[in-house]
């Protein structure tokens, strides 16, 4: 059998901020085991307190992309 699968990382169109319901473009997998969906906005504003707790974050491509521009561009 051939074909790729897909990781259970990725985050899907269906995937929703669990704070504001936006599409979400990160995914906060706690210590714990559980894990929170974040849109863009929301994932910058708690990425502080993520880290503090050792959550692992994982951002969307679409999300990768706008943190290495902002983080070049010295915003």
């Amino acid at each position: 059998m051939t074909g790729s699968v897909a990781s259970p990382l990725a985050l899907t169109a269906t995937d929703r901020c669990d704070r504001c319901g936006a599409a979400a473009s990160a995914r906060a997998v706690m210590a714990s085991g559980g894990e929170l969906l974040f849109c863009g906005h929301h994932a910058r504003e708690y990425s502080t307190k993520l880290e503090q707790l050792a959550a692992q974050i994982h951002l969307s491509e679409k999300e990768n992309v706008a943190v290495a521009t902002s983080v070049n561009s010295g915003f």
